[in-house]
């Protein structure tokens, strides 16, 4: 008996009893047509008899142009190349390319939210990289040269945090050099590792706090029957809490001291044996502001606008995660496995992080990275 062929499309009517839901057998291909990027399918659910391209909820739905050149425009965003250069290269207005960037940043924000979960992973280094958006300067500051919140400063900061064993980007927030934005970034790492790894980072006083505020243990007194005011309960680190800072003093530019501080949990970081560095989250700083025009030094293609700056953030993180493998990762080829293909024999497998840490088995295209689509999180397991 033929079993219905399993085309990987979920159903997008949220009136089905499987929207959503693949690998149910409930959808199957009923015609084809042409566009401009070659032929495409239509599907149809037999429970609820809708109809819909196989484009639909992806970069790509409804859109006039190839798809060949939505990811030309798209690739360049990822290689330093400014708006204006796209535009003229591709024949495209810089309100075109923003919309595609708008898209592909929620298909990312949608790939990060379902592969970057319960990671296998031991020590995070976290850092912050400085960059401005409209103006350069700041016209308040509080005594630390942290940013004010209400304060109108230039200054924004691409904060990261790196897995240095798999080299994954965990999380990446764009915000300013506040206690609040500490705090996004260290509550969205902590919803993406397994159990509570060890962190470095520099010496920025607000990790500190940020980090007790995500790991900490409260406890409670009972009440002793006496006459006054009851104990108030007591928030604590989490005593499997790990953190150590490299702080830096610098002088004109130039590095005066380097040294090592462990701010928590000392005994444990002996106990696993962890060296206190943030070589690893220093090198992915140096990618990402290589890889994204913006962020260039002393270039005039800076950002006008922070909404931007965080969606090519958070796209440039899902490419680095997936379709981009490093050097550094990628293992030796077994010798019976160096087939020579013309001039080229590889010596080497490639391997993104998102390989490395087991939430993917390939190197994604860069069309399945705009087109992949996910059950809900509350219908698959973790390693789904």
């Amino acid at each position: 008996m033929r079993k219905p062929k399993d085309w990987g499309q979920p159903c997008p009517n949220p009136a089905c009893m499987h929207s959503r839901r693949m690998k149910l057998g409930n959808v199957s291909a009923i015609a084809t047509y042409l566009t401009q990027s070659g032929k495409r399918r239509i599907f149809r659910c037999h429970t609820c008899a809708t109809p819909f391209a196989a484009t639909r909820e992806t970069v790509f739905f409804d859109l006039r142009t190839s798809e060949e050149k939505v990811m030309m425009a798209l690739k360049m965003l990822l290689v330093r190349v400014d708006l204006t250069g796209i535009g003229l290269v591709l024949g495209v207005t810089e309100e075109t390319v923003l919309a595609w960037l708008r898209r592909a940043a929620q298909q990312a924000e949608a790939l990060n939210r379902h592969l970057l979960r319960n990671l296998p992973v031991t020590q995070v280094q976290l850092d912050e990289m400085w960059n401005f958006i409209a103006r350069k300067h700041a016209c308040e500051t509080d005594t630390a040269g942290e940013s004010l919140p209400d304060g109108e400063d230039g200054r924004q900061g691409v904060w990261g945090s790196v897995a240095p064993e798999c080299r994954l980007m965990i999380a990446a927030v764009v915000g300013p050099r506040t206690l609040d934005t500490a705090t996004e970034v260290v509550a969205a790492t902590k919803a993406r590792v397994a159990g509570i790894p060890a962190f470095f980072s520099d010496g920025f006083t607000c990790y500190l706090a940020a980090l007790i505020a995500a790991f900490h243990v409260v406890t409670t007194f009972a009440r002793t029957g006496k006459r006054g005011r009851p104990r108030l309960p007591r928030c604590a680190p989490h005593p499997d809490l790990v953190y150590g800072q490299l702080v830096t003093q610098k002088k004109q530019g130039k590095l005066l001291t380097l040294s090592t501080r462990v701010v928590l949990g000392a005994a444990r970081l002996t106990h696993l044996g962890f060296t206190i560095s943030t070589a690893l989250v220093e090198r992915v700083n140096l990618t990402v502001r290589q890889a994204l025009a913006p962020l260039v030094r002393k270039t005039s293609s800076f950002w006008k606008d922070r909404e931007r700056l965080r969606q090519r953030v958070v796209f440039f993180q899902a490419f680095y995660n997936v379709a981009r493998p490093p050097m550094s990762l990628r293992p030796p080829l077994p010798l019976h496995e160096r087939t020579r293909h013309g001039a080229m024999c590889p010596r080497w497998r490639e391997r993104t992080p998102a390989m490395a840490v087991g939430v993917t088995d390939h190197v994604w295209t860069f069309r399945e990275l705009l087109t992949a689509k996910f059950e809900p999180l509350d219908s698959q397991s973790i390693s789904g």
